[in-house]
């Protein structure tokens, strides 16, 4: 059995961005040609996150950042040197990671749901790490 892995970069244009990535994940699966399968999505980086919500209406990703904002302030009792601990906290209340089941060659989610690469410290440039971490096989 063969393991795919495939890194994407993609660009973030605001301090607080969530970026539907689900398109990228589905063109991953139809490439490799997967029927059944399991499939980790990783973001590598402390400051963004992966999450699964709300993709049919576009003010759901705004309300939750608009939440982030207020909840989540910037300030001045933070001590990292950076200045972005307010992203770190973010970060650390979603996920680096989700794993998505795929039946027919298509990721299963729910009807309203996509998945989404969450930035809290942009803009910036990041990676995303597809990789199939297991696969039915065929018993005959």
């Amino acid at each position: 059995m063969k393991y795919e892995t495939r890194t994407f970069t993609l660009s973030t244009e605001k301090k607080l961005d969530f970026i539907d990535i689900t398109r990228e994940i589905q063109l991953f699966v139809r490439n490799c040609l997967l029927d059944s399968a399991t499939v980790l999505v990783y973001c590598p980086h402390t400051t963004a996150a992966i999450t699964i919500n709300e993709s049919a209406d576009p003010d759901v990703p705004l309300d939750i950042a608009h939440f982030l904002k207020s909840a989540i302030p910037d300030m001045p009792g933070f001590r990292h040197a950076e200045g972005n601990s307010s992203a770190h906290v973010m970060a650390s209340l979603f996920s680096s990671q989700a794993l998505l089941m795929v039946r027919d060659g298509k990721i299963l989610l729910g009807r309203w749901q996509g998945v989404f690469f969450c930035e809290f410290d942009g803009p910036r440039t990041r990676k995303v790490i597809l990789k199939v971490i297991s696969r039915d096989e065929d018993p005959t």
